[in-house]
């Protein structure tokens, strides 16, 4: 008898221990804060993109520029290029969500083209390629025929992180910089600040 009641305990134990290791799913709003470790998440790329592309993008000598193309382009309007965000911090940052924030904001303004650039571009470029080989005269796309880029989007993440016993501050400087190709004039530099979080916690570990 003690050998059955043994087993079951033993089975309740197990089964109990096997339900309590099932994660607990809450779907949430996607806009929603949540900062579980203090460090940079979904809240912080949407602040800064938006922040930073507005800016941008309503900048004085931006609209200056893209006036004076219009009126020396037969109203064709300035082609802009997306180039890196360098994560010059010492946290893992997917700088890849910033670049395409920014790319979403520049072709939903209307006030820039946009032209692809980076693994999308040599993408389309080897497709391009075999059309020439594999596809018939008709339907094929014609070489040397990319709209040229006459403005590239780039910036840079740096953080300072400041420790004290269990507490720590984590600031975070997120600059971008928006360049003649033609030129290499600066028409627009941002820089958003103001991401800065206090962690307290007793066993926290940067």
């Amino acid at each position: 008898m003690k050998k059955y009641i043994l087993s079951a305990l033993i089975f309740a134990v197990l089964l109990f221990a096997a339900c309590s290791s099932i994660p607990k799913v809450t779907r949430v709003e996607a806009a929603s804060v949540i900062d579980l470790s203090g460090r940079w998440n979904d809240t912080d790329v949407r602040m800064v993109s938006t922040d930073l592309i507005n800016e941008c993008l309503n900048s004085p000598r931006v609209a200056q520029y893209i006036q004076e193309y219009i009126s020396q382009n037969n109203g064709r309007l300035p082609a802009c290029l997306v180039g890196s965000f360098k994560n010059d911090s010492s946290e893992h940052i997917d700088t890849s969500i910033i670049s395409k924030n920014m790319e979403i904001a520049i072709v939903n303004s209307g006030r820039l083209d946009f032209v692809a650039g980076g693994d999308t571009r040599e993408e389309i470029r080897a497709e391009r390629q075999d059309q020439q080989a594999n596809s018939s005269e008709e339907t094929a796309s014609a070489l040397a025929y990319e709209t040229g880029a006459s403005l590239m989007l780039t910036g840079s993440v740096k953080a300072i992180i400041d420790k004290a016993g269990n507490k720590t501050v984590r600031s975070y400087f997120v600059s971008a910089e928006l360049t003649n190709i033609t030129t290499n004039r600066r028409l627009w530099m941002g820089e958003n600040s103001e991401i800065k979080k206090e962690i307290k916690q007793s066993n926290y570990r940067p």
